[in-house]
């Protein structure tokens, strides 16, 4: 009877430990969660913030304060960032997708899809060059200009002092002139084959260029200051730093990335392509959107690879020969920031752990990355 008895209960611990288990998990998550990021929304006065962590292939997910602080409403599972930056690894999975369907290459030239630009400075540069910020185009386009047309000329005319690949110039008409040229490529509008395609291919399911208006309440306004805000779009807007997202929608995408092998055969090849390093700036390795670095990393590295002067200012460039993936640990991250919202991304896909925040309201960059690599830290540790 006691041997019985034994066996029944041996039976009940070993049913119910992976249930405790991931209990267990969830509330040291949380707790390394809490202790984290509440300092920081009291010192940043954050009106709303999510957190989403992915460890072990399990999402944690947390929400904090309001959407919209005129509605009173939550912050929650619904509620979509402006995501700022991060788009541009989207835009530059999209670009991967054409080539592992053969409607385009990396090593193509921007004039073969725009004869505008045929023979001019920038057609000099390769698409990988226009992935990796090396193509010499500047941050941004002149404020004066307002359409495409506008925009190809003035990229025509454009004086480029440094060959391709010599130096980084972090650049939205970057990122942007191969999202376009993308999408030439694939015979279709660059938004329509985000959302209709790429998006829905990756599963994930509440990231908008244009939120639908069934989705309008759960746009978060953001603030800066005490001023509301959301962004207009410029020329190349769409494609460098369009998306709004939702917490769970954007840990999603990170998930795609930590495991790409279990998407279609073509898809996982776009995101392998963008983890692909091309060039070695300062202590960190440029990708296809994703900036890369070897993992474990210090914070005072990860805060110099994220710093102003790697925004503002040229940093040369050093060619990887041949680009090459990770061989090791590798963290990947991405920032992003409008006006009036923040957002930050980092994962490590050998510990299969990464963690998404989104603010609705623009905390400085070194304060994201701090928390980020606080928690990461922790967990890996674990």
């Amino acid at each position: 009877m006691m041997a019985r008895l034994a066996a029944f209960f041996a039976f009940i611990i070993a049913a119910c430990a992976p249930a405790l288990l991931q209990a267990q998990d969830a509330a040291t998550v949380g707790a390394i969660v809490e202790r984290t990021f509440a300092p920081l929304i009291k010192e940043h006065e954050v009106p709303g913030l999510a957190v989403g962590v992915t460890a072990g292939g399990r999402q944690h997910l947390f929400y904090y304060g309001v959407a919209s602080k005129e509605a009173g409403a939550a912050v929650n599972a619904d509620t979509l960032f402006e995501i700022a930056s991060i788009t541009k690894p989207f835009t530059a999975t999209l670009a991967g997708y054409a080539q592992a369907q053969g409607k385009l290459s990396f090593d193509d030239h921007p004039g073969q899809y725009l004869p505008a630009l045929r023979d001019t400075a920038i057609d000099k540069a390769s698409l990988i060059n226009l992935a990796t910020y090396t193509a010499g185009l500047p941050l941004h386009l002149p404020n004066a200009i307002k359409t495409f047309a506008e925009a190809e000329s003035f990229i025509a005319t454009l004086k480029i002092k440094t060959a391709p690949g010599e130096m980084r110039l972090y650049s939205n008409p970057s990122i942007g002139l191969l999202g376009h040229v993308t999408a030439l490529a694939m015979n279709g509008d660059f938004t329509s084959l985000m959302e209709t395609q790429l998006l829905p291919k990756l599963g994930v399911r509440g990231c908008f260029i244009r939120v639908p208006e069934a989705r309008e309440q759960d746009y978060a306004q953001g603030y800066k200051g005490k001023t509301p805000r959301r962004m207009g779009l410029a020329v190349f807007g769409e494609e460098a730093y369009g998306l709004k997202c939702s917490a769970p929608a954007l840990l999603r995408f990170v998930e795609d990335n930590i495991r790409p092998d279990r998407l279609e055969p073509a898809l996982a090849r776009a995101v392998a392509a963008t983890h692909v390093g091309y060039f070695r700036v300062g202590g960190m390795v440029q990708g296809m959107g994703w900036e890369q670095y070897s993992w474990p990393v210090t914070l005072k590295r990860l805060l110099a690879g994220n710093s102003n002067d790697m925004i503002f200012k040229p940093n040369a460039a050093t060619h990887l020969d041949p680009p090459r993936a990770p061989s090791g640990p590798t963290l990947f991250n991405k920032t992003g920031s409008t006006a009036a919202f923040s957002a930050y991304v980092a994962f490590v896909p050998a510990h299969q752990l990464g963690i998404v925040i989104l603010a609705n309201k623009n905390i400085p960059t070194p304060a994201r990355i701090t928390a980020a690599h606080a928690v990461l830290e922790a967990l890996a540790k674990r």
